[in-house]
């Protein structure tokens, strides 16, 4: 029985870049171990040819909005009914994982209450999250023997951490998640409520920067409707909308612990952190950034995200 499941609702492969970074990741999560099980979710045009190459199971039922953007529920509620692992994880699916991400897991389901030492008995509910590496990639990775230590020397030598805002990984016990509203994967907000309602669930939410090295292969937009990103499009402001609004989008920094030297500890103070603290409580109720209160969030929003490029 597997202890981890590692899945992913990939975009399309046509765009060659995009097949080349998406490629990578797959091979990144099947060298996890055998005790991490991996699925794709989805009918993207070759992910079926992908899945078969990499030897992959493809979840292929996956429910779809108006636009004919996979929902994210759906994604997540065929990962649970398909997978045997009390642990699971999604990833984007440009993201190259490396081992820790298994150690990672162990330690904090070893730290929580309900934990038994058994992979059949997930413990009480959490989520971690944590900061990427971003890394130019644009040819296949050579993954015989020693590809994380060269993939690691690689990202310390050309790779710069991400500023602590959107998220690329979700850990979480199976029982976790189990409802949300129907997002669509690929536009923004639905990471950042994943965040808020484990927080207002009162699950620890684990910024793992200090313990992993998850690593984002860089890419443009140019797989989506007119070439924007994301948070520009009509579907990630209703995925926005129907998350609560602007109030619930939280992110990396607001997570109230770290997993650091394989310990659960609260989360280390940095200006940063007090920042965003302050912005969120600042920040209307219906989150609507207007008046006095309107004009202050943004201040401190321009403040956090110019100090988070600097850091």
């Amino acid at each position: 029985m597997a202890f981890l499941t590692v899945f992913s609702a990939p975009k399309s492969f046509t765009n060659p870049h995009i097949n080349t970074i998406q490629c990578n990741a797959i091979q990144s999560w099947r060298r996890l171990g055998p005790e991490v099980e991996v699925f794709l979710v989805g009918q993207e045009t070759g992910m079926a040819e992908a899945a078969a190459e990499y030897g992959v199971p493809l979840l292929a039922d996956v429910k779809r909005n108006e636009a004919g953007t996979p929902l994210v529920s759906s994604i997540f509620d065929l990962a649970r009914q398909a997978s045997s692992s009390p642990y699971l994880v999604y990833v984007n699916g440009d993201i190259l994982l490396l081992p820790d991400i298994v150690q990672a897991t162990r330690q904090i389901a070893a730290a929580m209450p309900g934990w038994k030492g058994s992979a059949t008995d997930p413990c009480s509910p959490f989520l971690l999250i944590g900061q990427r590496w971003d890394l130019g990639v644009d040819q296949l990775l050579d993954f015989s023997t020693g590809w994380e230590e060269r993939l690691q020397s690689m990202v310390r030598t050309q790779g710069q951490l991400h500023a602590p805002a959107g998220s690329d990984y979700f850990v979480f016990p199976r029982q976790a998640f189990s409802a949300m509203p129907d997002f669509a994967i690929g536009r923004a907000g639905w990471d950042n409520w994943m965040i808020f309602y484990a927080l207002q669930q009162s699950w620890p939410v684990i910024d793992g920067t200090p313990s992993l090295m998850v690593i984002h292969q860089s890419h443009d937009y140019s797989h989506l409707p007119g070439g924007r990103p994301h948070y520009d499009l009509a579907e990630s402001q209703h995925n926005q909308q129907i998350g609560g609004g602007l109030k619930h989008m939280y992110m990396v920094l607001d997570a109230d612990c770290q997993l650091i030297d394989g310990q659960i500890k609260q989360a280390r103070f940095t200006w940063l952190r007090l920042i965003r603290h302050i912005e969120r409580k600042l920040m209307p109720e219906n989150g609507e950034l207007r008046g006095l209160r309107g004009a202050l969030t943004r201040r401190l929003r321009k403040l956090r995200r110019k100090l988070g490029r600097e850091a």
